[in-house]
């Protein structure tokens, strides 16, 4: 009658059930932490090439030279620290370009992922 019992006896079953579905919860959870700051890093970004190829065209003195624009492209990357060799600065036929090329690092190192590279560019005219 006893081993009857026994096998009726759930205490342990949650967790049992938190032990097998934790590790797919958690790393649900990190890869939607890493979509959303590859997503930011992106805006991010973007927002620095137009906001110094707007400066480029428009402001002179702020942003006379490359070196200028480069540095008021990385000043304008919200969030995002990256070096003013990252942006390249350009005068095609559409006017003052400016272009960026960043090597994104994974936040959480255990999925083992490739570091990306993010790009941006945006022309605006003189």
């Amino acid at each position: 009658m006893k081993r009857i019992r026994d096998l009726r006896d759930s205490s342990g079953a949650t967790a049992v059930e938190f032990a097998l579905t934790a590790p797919a919860f958690f790393a649900l959870v990190a890869g939607i932490i890493e979509v959303g700051i590859v997503l930011w890093s992106q805006l991010s970004l973007q927002q620095g090439v137009e906001a110094a190829a707007r400066c480029a065209s428009v402001n002179k003195t702020l942003c006379g030279t490359t070196s200028e624009i480069q540095s008021y492209a990385a000043a304008q990357s919200y969030g995002l620290t990256p070096a003013t060799s990252t942006f390249t600065v350009s005068t095609p036929s559409c006017g003052n370009q400016v272009s960026a090329s960043y090597t994104y690092t994974f936040l959480f190192g255990y999925f083992d992922l490739p570091n990306i590279t993010l790009t941006a560019r945006s022309c605006f005219p003189k």
